[in-house]
């Protein structure tokens, strides 16, 4: 066998990389007491590092006795060099689940190098034994982080990073790191602001993103660049979200849209095969109002069927009077069709009804199929002949929304994404990838009222609308595209603004006054200026790629070191107060709670 990658002058091997064809060889291994257990004057380690975990047998047979005296009183998580010879474990001795399991290191040598006090929680873990709550793991992370799955998926983090670099590298892009220390830019979330010394009353603030960096180095002719760049946003958190966060960015000039997405599918399919999966381009593509209208929501799931259907042209004059009322203010029926799901619980049904209505609907209208007809409230709502209309078979359920789509489209997603999680629900495919394109180039904020960008302020109106920028702006498309996968939005982009005009017209548009432009985005627009080319660009979501090819639940289980949902991280106890001589360096004060 051929020397060990990780050979030093202290160790020969990894514990995990042992196998039978390394039998009769001395070796000499660095690792963590995994589990120990003595039996009569035989112990058995189970010392573990990165690569695994192999058994060392200390016996009177090979073993000294003052070696077999430390290893009986060792403890989990105790740091210990042995040496030793590897020995193919005896007939009905092997262990299946282990991919040491074949052999055993007979110790001969044994040291003690890091002393380990009784772990706060538990490292190795029996069959069934649950973790200890997350927020636990989380004040002791660097016992989780010993864990072989979090090891497994930081591993694999690595990988998947160096694929992409590889990928993007081969394509011609240049990996080139911009500012952490920049000026606030709008991003669609708050900044995290630094204070400067040396220029008291002024701030940075950490990038949500490189948007306008990445820009003028395409003005600057750096035709492809990527960069695997930290970014931070001051936002709400949950699983999928954390406050500062990694993404694989990327920009290219002289390309159209078309060029921007066949590099990320090259990416995506890159990465995916490095975790044991393939993936077929071209992705599906639909634009935006297409994947509301079927799915109602902009990141569909489409592993499985259960589209959004039309029926108000199926509408009887029957129907109840709120019906009618509704079609006549513009409203539709939209509803979805879920096959062989007659026998659903009303206990269920109201479940559904109660996330329609979450979700801005005025209720949920429902009627399941039987062998003597219709049941159900919805058949008074619809009337039978609307219902027939519909078609179908013994057993069928149909679940609908009337009104505005602005409202009954969006309740209705929800509504389907909550079926495709039911245990009946069977998908079509493992991977279901696909595009949405055309998205809004505006929409309203929730909480203001007011036109924000559905992107970023950088994105490119649609060609065949840029005329409409004056006249009916709200009404414009973007040239912005999202790469959905099973329902999860992995990283969005967009054709980029080279017309400063145009791009000022945006500005404008979002209410920014002329002189704040300038004072904001005049290096931008200057760079503009100065002759720029087409360009667009894209960002993965790295963190997001990592945790749904390592499988995990959450961010947290494949960053080293994340922080909580409420934006603090446990292990380390931050963020905290500063001392007060800190605040003066920085020409700050805080101000005092009445």
């Amino acid at each position: 066998m051929t020397d060990s990658t990780f050979a030093t002058s202290r160790r020969t091997h990894l514990c995990g990389e042992l196998r039978a064809a390394h039998a009769g060889q001395t070796v000499r291994l660095g690792g963590w007491v995994h589990r120990a257990r003595s039996l009569g004057a035989i112990a058995f380690l189970d010392l573990r590092d990165r690569a695994g975990v192999v058994q060392a047998t200390c016996d009177p047979r090979w073993t000294p006795a003052e070696v077999l005296a430390v290893a009986d009183g060792l403890g989990a998580e105790t740091v210990v060099e042995v040496e030793g010879v590897v020995a193919t474990r005896l007939e009905g001795m092997t262990n299946a689940e282990l991919a040491t399991g074949e052999i055993e290191v007979q110790v001969t040598a044994l040291r003690v190098v890091g002393p380990a006090q009784t772990p706060a929680i538990p490292v190795a873990r029996g069959k069934g034994e649950k973790l200890a709550a997350e927020e636990l793991r989380l004040k002791h992370r660097i016992l989780d982080l010993r864990r072989p799955e979090l090891q497994e998926n930081l591993i694999l983090r690595h990988r998947l990073l160096q694929v992409a670099r590889r990928t993007l590298a081969e394509r011609g892009f240049l990996e080139i790191e911009t500012p952490i220390l920049t000026k606030t830019t709008p991003e669609g979330a708050r900044d995290y602001l630094v204070p400067s010394r040396v220029h008291p009353g002024e701030f940075y603030a950490l990038p949500q993103s490189p948007q306008i960096y990445k820009q003028l180095l395409m003005v600057a002719g750096y035709d492809r660049y990527f960069q695997i760049a930290r970014c931070f946003r001051d936002e709400d958190l949950r699983a999928d979200r954390q406050p500062e966060f990694t993404q694989i960015d990327l920009e290219m000039a002289f390309v159209t849209q078309a060029d921007v997405l066949a590099v990320i599918e090259a990416v995506l399919a890159a990465l995916w095969h490095e975790a044991g999966e393939a993936v077929e381009t071209p992705f599906v593509h639909l634009s935006w109002h297409e994947a509301m209208a079927r799915f109602g929501i902009d990141k569909p799931d489409l592993r499985f069927g259960l589209e959004i259907e039309d029926w108000t042209a199926h509408v009887a004059p029957e129907a109840a009077p709120f019906v009618h009322d509704a079609l006549a203010a513009g409203g539709r029926l939209r509803g979805i069709r879920v096959r062989d799901l007659g026998d659903v619980s009303r206990k269920e049904v109201d479940a559904l009804a109660a996330i329609a209505k979450a979700n801005g609907a005025g209720g949920l209208l429902w009627a399941r199929r039987t062998d003597a007809g219709w049941e159900g409230q919805g058949v008074k709502a619809y009337g039978a002949a609307t219902l027939d209309a519909l078609g179908g078979a013994p057993g069928d359920l149909v679940l609908a929304v009337v009104g505005g789509d602005a409202t009954a489209l969006p309740a209705m997603g929800q509504v389907r994404l909550e079926l495709t999680r039911r245990p009946q629900a069977v998908p079509r495919t493992r991977h279901a990838f696909c595009w949405i394109v055309d998205f809004p180039l505006f929409e309203l904020d929730p909480a203001s009222g007011a036109h924000v960008p559905a992107h970023h302020p950088f994105t490119s109106p649609h060609p065949d609308d840029v005329h409409k920028l004056e006249a009916e702006p709200w009404s414009c498309r973007a040239v912005h595209y999202d790469a959905v996968y099973n329902g999860n939005e992995l990283g969005s982009g967009s054709i980029r603004i080279t017309d400063p005009a145009v791009q000022a017209t945006i500005f404008r548009l979002l209410g920014i006054p002329a002189d704040e432009i300038q004072r904001r985005f005049g290096f931008l627009l200057d760079g503009l200026a100065a002759g720029a080319p087409p360009h667009g660009g894209f960002a993965l979501g790295f963190d997001r790629i990592a945790m749904l090819l390592a499988g995990a639940p959450s961010l947290r289980d494949v960053i080293a070191f994340p922080k909580t949902t409420a934006a603090r991280a446990l292990f380390e106890e931050a963020p905290t107060p500063v001392a007060p001589a800190a605040l003066e360096a920085l020409h700050l004060s805080l101000a005092t709670t009445p």
